[in-house]
C-alpha cells in the first residue's frame, strides 16, 4: 500500500482489483506483485515491491495494461495505456506467470497507477483529513455501542462513533509507517491508545461517526536526560510516566523540536487553568504560527512517514492542535540536547519495553513538566503522533 515516501492516501491496488477480474483459463502458478517502478529498459522493467525483493518484469506484445485511478478498484473503470507512458515512480500491480529468474514475471495483466494521480489524490485526501480528522489518546471504550471516547487535552473529550462500515487499521508495534499497519478491528483498539479518526462531525462538534480509524500502541515519554550517545545517536530519560529509565533511539525520521521559554510557560498556564480553558495566546505566540483547532486531525500515513495536524474548530470552539503547533517550532539536533534537560517524547511502544524510537521529541518543557508533575498532561498534549504532509511539509520529514 506504500505509494511514495513521506506522504498519505486511501489506495489499494491489490485483492480489490483482482477480485473483479476473470483470472486466465489456466494460471496454475499465477504470480503477482505490487509495488513501484524503480526502472524501464525498453520491454523490461524493476519493480520495487512493497514486501520482499525487487521484481524484473518482461513486457510481451500481448501484455493487457491498463491505468486505474487511486481509489478504484474496479477494472471496469480502467482504461487502457501503452507501455511508453508508464513512467519510474508510477505504482503497479503486475499479475502473469513466473519468469525463468528467480523474483521474475512475464507480465499479462498490469495495473497502473501514475504516479500525477496519486500525488493528486494524497492532496485531496490530506485535506480531507484535515477537514474531517480527529486524533487523541484512547480514554474509554463501549463496546456495546461502538463508541470510543479519546482526549485531545488533559480537560478536553471527543467521542468517536463507529459502525460495521467503519474501516480498522492498526500500526505494527514498532513502526510509525502505513505500510507496516494491518486490516485492524474495534477489538483491538485499547485504553492508553493513539488513535485517529475521519468522518462526519455532530452539530455541536463534539462526536464524530468514523469512515476510517487507525490506532496504535504509542508510547508518551516525559522526563529528564540522564545520558547521551551522540555516535549511537540515543539519549537515556528518566521517565516520570512509566518511573524508570528508557533508552530512546533518534533516527532520520525523528521530528526534534524546541518550545520558545514563553510559549512553554503558555502551555503551562493552559495545564494548570480550569476544565476546558483553552490556554492564551497559544495561537500566536513568540512568532510561531499555528494551534487550530484539536478537530483538525492527521491523515493516515500509507508509506511511511506520518499524519500531520490542521483543521478549523469543531463547533466554533475546542483545543489547538498541539501535533500542528510542535511541526511548526525551530528544529534541533542531538548535539543541541543536554544532560538535565526535560523532553516530551512520543515513541513506538518498543518490543521490550526499555528501548524504543523517538517519533517527536520536544525540548524546553520544563515549565509543562512542572505544572503536570505526574506528566499526564504533557502526555495528553502529545497525544497526535505526527505524519508527514506530502514534499515534507507541515509535519515535515519525520
Amino acid at each position: 500500500m506504500a505509494l511514495s515516501a513521506g506522504v498519505a492516501i486511501s489506495v489499494w491496488v491489490g485483492s480489490p482489483v483482482l477480485a473483479q477480474e476473470t483470472p486466465p483459463a489456466a494460471a496454475p502458478q499465477a504470480a503477482r506483485k505490487v509495488g513501484s517502478v524503480q526502472s524501464i529498459n525498453g520491454k523490461t522493467l524493476v519493480v520495487k515491491p512493497d514486501s520482499g525483493a525487487d521484481a524484473t518484469v518482461t513486457v510481451e506484445d500481448s501484455t493487457r495494461i491498463v491505468r486505474l485511478a487511486p481509489g478504484q478498484t474496479d477494472l471496469k473503470t480502467a482504461s487502457p495505456m501503452r507501455l511508453s507512458e508508464v513512467q519510474v515512480g508510477d505504482r503497479m500491480l503486475v499479475r502473469g506467470a513466473p519468469g525463468s529468474s528467480p523474483n521474475s514475471i512475464v507480465a499479462a495483466t498490469i495495473v497502473v497507477m501514475k504516479g500525477t494521480d496519486v500525488a493528486q489524490k494524497q492532496q485531496q485526501d490530506l485535506q480531507d483529513w484535515q477537514k474531517r480528522g480527529l486524533g487523541g489518546i484512547v480514554t474509554t471504550i463501549d463496546a456495546a455501542s461502538g463508541s470510543i471516547t479519546i482526549a485531545v487535552t488533559p480537560t478536553i473529550n471527543f467521542t468517536v462513533k463507529t459502525s460495521k462500515e467503519t474501516v480498522f487499521l492498526r500500526y505494527a508495534p514498532n513502526s510509525i509507517h502505513f505500510s507496516d499497519a494491518q486490516k485492524g478491528t474495534f477489538d483491538q483498539i485499547k485504553a492508553g491508545d493513539q488513535l485517529r479518526a475521519r468522518g462526519n462531525r455532530s452539530a455541536d462538534g463534539k462526536e464524530l461517526t468514523a469512515e476510517e480509524v487507525i490506532s496504535g500502541a504509542f508510547r508518551n515519554i516525559a522526563g529528564t536526560i540522564t545520558a547521551i550517545d551522540t555516535g549511537g545517536g540515543t539519549v537515556t530519560v528518566k521517565d516520570i510516566l512509566a518511573k524508570k529509565s528508557v533508552l530512546v533511539k533518534l533516527t532520520g525520521e525523528s521530528q526534534m523540536r524546541k518550545l520558545p521559554p514563553q510559549l512553554a510557560e503558555r502551555i503551562a498556564f493552559f495545564l494548570k487553568g480550569s476544565p476546558g480553558a483553552g490556554p492564551p495566546g497559544l495561537k500566536s505566540p513568540a512568532g510561531v504560527a499555528g494551534g487550530s483547532a484539536a478537530g483538525g486531525g492527521n491523515p493516515v500515513a500509507l508509506s511511511g512517514g506520518t499524519p500531520a495536524g490542521a483543521g478549523g474548530r469543531p463547533g466554533g470552539g475546542g483545543a489547538p492542535d498541539f501535533q500542528q503547533m510542535v511541526s511548526r517550532l525551530p528544529a534541533v539536533t542531538l548535539t543541541d540536547l543536554a544532560k538535565d534537560d526535560a523532553v516530551m517524547i512520543v515513541s513506538t511502544s518498543g518490543s521490550g519495553g526499555t528501548e524504543v524510537t523517538a517519533i517527536t521529541l520536544l525540548s524546553g518543557v520544563e515549565p509543562i513538566l512542572t505544572a503536570s508533575p505526574n506528566g499526564m498532561g504533557a502526555a495528553a498534549l502529545l497525544s497526535g503522533w505526527n505524519l508527514s504532509a506530502p514534499g515534507g511539509g507541515e509535519g515535515g520529514p519525520q
